[in-house]
């Protein structure tokens, strides 16, 4: 069964930085997009970055030129540097991943979340 775990979240101080990290785990075939959400209290869901298998990268206007999203394909793993936070980035980090399972179709993953949390 795949799963997804993350690790980084915690608490920062507004021009500090964080670096969130993403593994995935399980009879992983092949791996698609993978990305980063994130959600914070009273509002949606929202996309913060993606990458797909081939390196291409979108970044919300709220994080262009703050956060940086790497990947390793043959790990399986997705990392979100993230510099220069403000207290509006504070939320629960979810990682996403599109994985097709060895002998399966392809599906869609979710972490169980990170808290980041930035103070002012």
């Amino acid at each position: 069964q795949v799963q997804l775990v993350e690790s980084g979240g915690g608490l920062v101080q507004a021009g500090g930085s964080l670096r969130l990290s993403c593994a995935a785990s399980g009879s992983i075939f092949s791996n698609d997009v993978m990305a980063w959400y994130r959600q914070a209290p009273v509002k949606q869901r929202e996309l913060v970055t993606a990458i797909d298998s081939g390196g291409g990268r979108n970044y919300a206007d709220s994080v262009k030129g703050r956060f940086t999203i790497s990947r390793d394909n043959a790990k399986n793993t997705v990392t979100l540097q993230m510099n220069s936070l403000k207290p509006e980035d504070t939320a629960v980090y979810y990682c996403f991943a599109r994985l097709r399972e060895a002998g399966g179709g392809w599906n869609n993953y979710w972490g169980q979340g990170t808290q980041v949390t930035v103070s002012s």
